[in-house]
């Protein structure tokens, strides 16, 4: 779910008056209900009352406006209007005009350390926060959360998950590397743009942290040192592994036609890989890797999947319940029949429906803490993609070498490490 980050255009003198809203009106209205409009059928609801705006995905208006009507049946002196918006870009379009822009809105979670602290999200109010916490599992709750505090509404994960041909492989082939690789062949991306995201946790999965230990500290990065090396030291050495195809737009057609049987990716390729495999179609979480010093379970970027409320609503209390009412258990297991969003709820991720569908049921186990973490929420992970990639492609390519990989680790962690003025 790597996301393109946007310069934020908000002026010092709004960013000043969002802020003050938010201390005047933010803790008044919200400590009034106690942050908890009930909208879900638990308790005495507070009167809600007035117009909002919702942008949500194209792709999701359909599913959302269902959801959205039986909104407004129980809460009638509200209405919404839903329209179009672009969840990757909502930093962006919320910051160019607070005060036009949606109450309410999808949105990624590695946006909100960025509109958190530029002022555009309404912290979400403790009883609700207690709900969220009680609800959802709690890496999503994570991805949520900025210096201890609940900024948004989760409603999915994600991850990237495993795709393989079972008539090539089967189950316990594909549980390492090493007898995926000796029995198959994996296209993947090692040596082009993309690989960021696919192989960057690969450090994580050798015992380093990104930013810290919660994906908050700026100078927490510790990819400089002997695990590290070993990584590099091991993706190098996937050039000459026969078992590895070079794949990165050609990887869907390497799999339909043969030339490869297994296949990175996330949920969102689950019909183009049904395409291409048909009913020999399999799903798995990641392999283990041995980078030197027994198996190390392979991870990946998890993603949380959100609506956001935008601190300069004029109905806080209607938009914080028409957030809480998108993102609960049926809303959540509509978007999952709908758009195969994976839920973050707890009870809709052990319904029927979910746990039988193989994909969702290997997402859901990437998306505990061993399998995945959490994509880090500072603003300084714009300086992560490019030097990463140039880090990965080029020890892949063989164009570091070996005695240079101290000295290459070191510059990526200081250029990474830098404040980034917004």
């Amino acid at each position: 779910m790597k996301k393109n980050w946007k310069k934020i255009l908000m002026s010092s003198a709004v960013l000043g008056i969002s802020a003050l809203t938010l201390a005047a009106c933010g803790s008044s209205k919200d400590d009034a209900s106690g942050g908890d409009t009930n909208t879900s059928g638990s308790g005495d609801a507070a009167k809600i009352e007035g117009d909002l705006k919702l942008w949500v995905d194209t792709d999701h208006i359909k599913a959302i406006q269902g959801i959205v009507d039986n909104f407004v049946k129980e809460n009638p002196d509200v209405k919404v209007e839903v329209k179009a918006g672009s969840s990757a870009d909502a930093k962006a379009d919320v910051s160019k005009d607070p005060e036009k822009a949606a109450d309410v809105f999808m949105m990624p979670h590695d946006q909100v350390g960025q509109m958190a602290e530029a002022g555009l999200l309404y912290p979400v109010g403790t009883k609700q926060a207690e709900t969220i916490k009680e609800n959802n599992t709690e890496a999503s709750v994570n991805g949520v959360t900025w210096n201890d505090k609940i900024y948004g509404y989760p409603y999915g994960v994600e991850s990237q998950v495993l795709y393989y041909n079972k008539s090539k492989l089967s189950a316990d082939d594909v549980k390492t590397w090493e007898t995926l690789t000796a029995k198959g062949k994996i296209g993947t991306n090692f040596g082009e743009a993309g690989a960021n995201y696919i192989f960057g946790p690969l450090f994580m999965s050798n015992g380093d942290v990104l930013f810290g230990e919660n994906g908050e500290d700026l100078q927490g990065t510790n990819f400089n040192n002997d695990n590290g090396i070993q990584v590099l030291k091991w993706i190098a050495a996937q050039k000459s592994n026969p078992g590895v195809v070079q794949s990165s737009e050609s990887a869907l057609s390497n799999l339909q036609s043969g030339k490869t049987d297994a296949f990175l990716s996330g949920p969102w390729s689950k019909n183009d890989v049904e395409k291409a495999l048909g009913d020999n179609m399999a799903v798995a979480a990641y392999p283990t890797i041995d980078f030197g010093d027994g198996a190390k379970q392979m991870m990946a970027f998890m993603g949380v999947k959100l609506y956001g409320v935008n601190q300069q609503t004029k109905s806080p209390l209607a938009a914080m319940a028409l957030a809480e009412y998108l993102t609960n258990k049926d809303s959540q297991m509509i978007e999952f029949e709908t758009n195969g969003v994976i839920p973050s709820n707890k009870e809709a991720q052990a319904d029927s429906k979910v746990t039988d569908d193989a994909v969702a049921k290997a997402v859901m186990e990437m998306t505990d803490p061993e399998h995945t973490v959490v994509m880090p929420k500072l603003p300084e992970m714009v300086s992560f993609w490019p030097p990463m990639d140039a880090l990965i492609n080029d020890t892949y390519k063989g164009n570091i070498k070996e005695a240079d990989y101290q000295a290459k680790l070191d510059k990526f962690v200081q250029d990474i490490s830098k404040k980034v003025e917004e």
